[in-house]
């Protein structure tokens, strides 16, 4: 972490000994016709370097033969709808989950790649099926091409080549520009995380701490004594009032903290839960692959809500969060408070009683 993250590339060779596909080919093919899963197809034209985006869902029909070369398929969000697939992004959980975006699965025919570029957040590249060719440039030049769907690279000068195979894992941090090109058909899971700009919590945020605000009753009012004899011109005191407006969002107490947490615990568009009827929580709890749980030092976070809890009911929701479980003796020394929560959450579809311990899968090393 010292030397490397968010620094420069590491190239670490079988970082996952022995892994094989988590989905077969025919699987991933079947998650790609789903209207609640983002998936692209890229296609390049060696002969005239043209590049080619279309966006799901795709029947079979509608990706090219396996034996063209040149195509890949991007599937989003694997680890949202495969256990195995969210058991191995639960390995990467030495990052904090707040920064974690999702598991996405590339599977390329020979020469398949989505030309030279640069990512804007930390990425893992995990090669499970094949062989991928990684050329890497910590570049200044970053200049993007005008003439292709795709954020390709206008001047890409490689700077190290690295053949990675299978449980071969290269990590790149933000702004490091790669082209990764198959050798044959491949599979490759990008473990991302996200690195958000200040513009982008921005965006982001003030629109919810205006939702939250508590001073409507002080609506703005002129002072003019004498009609104005410059219309157009924006009242001084109206720009005071603005700005006293976003000062007051800002300054409420907790409230940056708490859209912050919300926002970050907030599914993605195509999530969505089954809600089942009440059941029995004493055999322990687990939370569904999809929900995002946080916490902060007031807070608990859970898809897109918050919750402030204090004391044994806080420390076991951390411990839920941390761990993504609750083992029988936890349930049982709970709160009614707490257990009455863990209820409606489970009828929401968030957490799911504990059935039977599933296998996990580890990292070398």
């Amino acid at each position: 972490m010292r030397r490397y993250w968010q620094k420069k590339p590491l190239l670490i060779r079988q970082a996952v000994p022995d892994i094989h596909p988590l989905l077969s080919r025919t699987q991933l093919f079947a998650l790609a016709q789903s209207e609640d899963v983002e998936s692209r197809l890229v296609i390049h034209d060696a002969n005239t370097g043209h590049w080619r985006v279309k966006s799901g869902p795709f029947n079979r029909r509608s990706l090219p033969p396996m034996s063209q070369s040149h195509w890949t398929l991007l599937v989003q969000g694997v680890d949202l709808h495969d256990d195995q697939v969210a058991q191995l992004r639960d390995q990467f959980r030495f990052i904090p989950d707040a920064r974690l975006d999702d598991v996405m699965i590339s599977y390329a025919t020979d020469q398949g790649g989505v030309g030279p570029h640069f990512d804007s957040y930390d990425v893992f590249l995990l090669q499970v099926h094949g062989q991928r060719r990684w050329r890497i440039s910590q570049q200044q030049d970053l200049s993007l091409r005008d003439d292709t769907p795709l954020k390709v690279l206008r001047r890409f000068k490689a700077q190290e080549t690295w053949v990675l195979n299978p449980g071969d894992m290269l990590y790149l941090p933000p702004h490091c520009a790669h082209e990764g090109v198959a050798m044959g058909e491949c599979m490759t899971y990008s473990i991302g995380f996200k690195a958000e700009t200040p513009q982008a919590l921005a965006q982001q945020l003030l629109p919810r701490l205006a939702d939250v605000s508590k001073n409507e009753s002080a609506r703005y009012r002129d002072r003019l004594q004498v009609a104005t004899e410059q219309p157009a011109r924006i009242p001084v005191q109206l720009q005071a009032f603005a700005q006293q407006a976003l000062l007051h969002a800002l300054q409420q107490k907790h409230a940056s903290d708490n859209v912050l947490g919300e926002w970050l615990s907030e599914p993605k568009a195509q999530v969505w839960f089954e809600t089942q009827g009440p059941q029995d929580l004493q055999q322990g709890v687990v939370l569904d692959r999809k929900t995002k749980m946080l916490y902060d030092q007031r807070c608990i976070y859970i898809n897109g809500e918050s919750w402030r809890c204090a004391g044994a009911d806080a420390r076991m929701l951390h411990l839920l969060a941390d761990k993504k479980m609750l083992k029988s003796q936890q349930i049982q020394r709970s709160s009614d408070t707490l257990v009455e929560l863990l209820q409606e959450w489970l009828q929401a579809g968030w957490i799911h009683p504990i059935i039977h311990k599933k296998e996990t899968l580890g990292l070398g090393g």
